[in-house]
This record gives C-alpha cells, sequence and structure tokens, in this order.
C-alpha cells in the first residue's frame, strides 16, 4: 500500500499558442497548444510539435485543433485529449509501476467565467489529476517574475499571451485591478495575413504569418540598438492570379499593421491605471510596469508602451516562460499562497 502516497506535482502552464509543464524546478515539457486527431476513430495521433508540422497541410481523414481559444478551452474533448498525452509524455521518462497521483497547478486567464474556470478544472481531472489547483496568469507571472506579491505595494503585470491579454495589478496576494483582453499574439497573427492580402496581394497560412511575427515582428518604425536583419522574404499564391509571387516584409510594415491592435492594449493599460488607487499607482510610477507572455517578445513594445503611458515598462527575463515558472513557485507553496483555487 506505500505506492498510493506517490504523488507527482506538475505545474502547467495550459496556453492557447504553447503548453508547458515544470517538474521539480525543471521544464520537462514545452510543445504547442495542438492535436491532430483521426476523422474516422477520433483518436488522438499526434500532439505538440508534430500536431504542428501537420497544421493547415492536412487531408480529409485528418483534422487539427487547437483546444484553446482566447485563453480558454474551446475544445473539451481535445483539451482532455492534450492534456493526457502531455502527462503521458512526461510520465514516460519515469517508469513507474503504479500511475502516481497528480497534484497539479494550472493556470487560468483572470478573466475566466465560471464555466471556463470549470471545463479547464474538469479536463485537468479527466486527464488523472487527484489534487487540481488554479491560479490566475497575471499572478503567475508577477511570481516566476520575481515579485513579491504578498507585499503591501502595488505591482502591475501585462501578460501578452496567444489568446488573452491579462493586465493586472497585484498587492497583498490579489489582484486589486485587472483586465483580460482577447488582443493577443493570435490577432497579431491574423493582422499580418490581413495586411498581406491587402498590400502585397498573397494569401499565406497561419504558420507563415507567425513565422514572420517572430522574425520581423516589431511596433515601432524606428528601431534603436537593434541590428538590421535580413528582410523576410514570403513566397505565396497571388490572390487574383494564383500564380507564385515573392514579397519582402519589413519591420516598418509590421509595425504599420499591428498598430491598431497595439492601440488597443495601450487603452485597457490606461484603464486599468486609471481604476487603480493612488497609493498603489505611485508604487507602479516607482517599480515601472512588467511584460510577459509571447507577445512581449515583439521588438519596441516596451519603448512604445513607456512613451504612450509616462510609466517605466521591463521585459521579464525569458518572459514566455514567466507564467509557467510562476505556477511551478505556487506549486512549491500551495499550503501558503491564498489566492490558488481549488
Amino acid at each position: 500500500m506505500a505506492f498510493s502516497f506517490f504523488t507527482q506535482e506538475l505545474a502547467i502552464d495550459l496556453g492557447t499558442a504553447n503548453t508547458v509543464i515544470f517538474q521539480n524546478d525543471q521544464i520537462v515539457l514545452d510543445e504547442p497548444s495542438i492535436v491532430a486527431i483521426d476523422n474516422n476513430t477520433g483518436k488522438c495521433i499526434a500532439l505538440g510539435q508534430k500536431a504542428k508540422l501537420m497544421h493547415e497541410k492536412t487531408n480529409p481523414g485528418i483534422k487539427t485543433v487547437r483546444p484553446l481559444k482566447d485563453g480558454v478551452i474551446a475544445d473539451f474533448n481535445a483539451a482532455e485529449m492534450m492534456i493526457r498525452g502531455f502527462i503521458k509524455q512526461v510520465n514516460s521518462k519515469h517508469r513507474t509501476l503504479f500511475s502516481p497521483s497528480l497534484k497539479v497547478v494550472v493556470g487560468i486567464p483572470s478573466g475566466s467565467t465560471e464555466v471556463e474556470i470549470r471545463a479547464v478544472r474538469d479536463s485537468s481531472e479527466h486527464a488523472g489529476g487527484r489534487d487540481v489547483y488554479l491560479i490566475y496568469e497575471p499572478m503567475a507571472a508577477a511570481l516566476g517574475i520575481g515579485l513579491d506579491v504578498e507585499a503591501p505595494k502595488g505591482n502591475m503585470v501585462v501578460d501578452i499571451g496567444g489568446g488573452t491579454t491579462e493586465i493586472a495589478v497585484i498587492s497583498l496576494g490579489g489582484i486589486v485591478q485587472q483586465d483580460s483582453i482577447r488582443t493577443a499574439g493570435d490577432v497579431f497573427t491574423s493582422d499580418i495575413q490581413y495586411y498581406l492580402r491587402q498590400q502585397h496581394n498573397i494569401k499565406v497560412g497561419e504558420t507563415t504569418a507567425e513565422k514572420i511575427k517572430i522574425a520581423v515582428g516589431a511596433v515601432i518604425p524606428e528601431l534603436q540598438d537593434e541590428p538590421e536583419p535580413e528582410p523576410f522574404v514570403v513566397r505565396g499564391p497571388n490572390l487574383m492570379t494564383a500564380h507564385p509571387v515573392d514579397a519582402t516584409i519589413t519591420y516598418q510594415e509590421i509595425a504599420h499593421c499591428l498598430d491598431k491592435s497595439i492601440a488597443k492594449l495601450e487603452a485597457s493599460i490606461l484603464h486599468v491605471l486609471e481604476s487603480t488607487p493612488p497609493e498603489l499607482y505611485s508604487d507602479i510610477v516607482e517599480n515601472g510596469i512588467f511584460l510577459s507572455g509571447g507577445g512581449a517578445l515583439l521588438r519596441g513594445l516596451a519603448q512604445r508602451f513607456s512613451e504612450k503611458v509616462n510609466i517605466q515598462f521591463h521585459v521579464a527575463e525569458d518572459p514566455l516562460r514567466a507564467v509557467a515558472r510562476g505556477t511551478c513557485i505556487a506549486l512549491k507553496n500551495v499550503e501558503n499562497y491564498s489566492f490558488l483555487m481549488r
């Protein structure tokens, strides 16, 4: 019976674009949040990176599904398959006779409804989680950045993920003001697709638009201290003739095409600051505002926000994994952190 006490602890950042799992302070899995399903049997045939390679390249017998949309579970069945598959991958590295009892902490968007929270909890339990704790993503991001969330002072975090941008003011282990908007990485990707259709008459898929965003993604036309890279060349069919065409994409063009979406983020940040109590506001002006999530890697973002808001913005170290790292810290201190939800 001694084996029943064997508990495995996992910290899961269930993101719209990527899922990151930490175990014992180590990243044991970092994969795209995508599943490939056989249409005939309904079985999962690939997960993560393998499924991403199939995305937008499938035949009628296979479909690729991104189970999360706008930061929340959109396809319950696929989400469960994905979480189960990822946990199995982590476990395949440690062979044991008995499947361990799972204790998990999962990050969720701060604007989640009761139904959305329930969906994450149920998916985690169906995938084998015995003790499931939930943490709001901006709180996890603040922990991952290294902020003291329980101190009686204000900290502000802007977490730009794949599906949502989470903006929160944190003090005394709670979220004082928050906004969760659905303008984030996926919207930037579709902005780029739309721009290429309008300006260059080229049709590109989500995967190519994502590559452009990573290679030449910027939010200000004049970048300081940036080595001028080779412009990004896109190949695709011309919308009118269907003949293959090439287009050269520069930083300036991407800054122009993302302008409206970034302006929405600025408005949301200002809205949260407006409703922040003055004592916390002065703390935020002193400490600056912290950026995390994949969107924080857009070139010139901190500079543009700083100029707009007149408060210094800092990009977190390794912003992509800040939420996952914070979830891992919360997992180690489950008993002490009152902001974790059971």
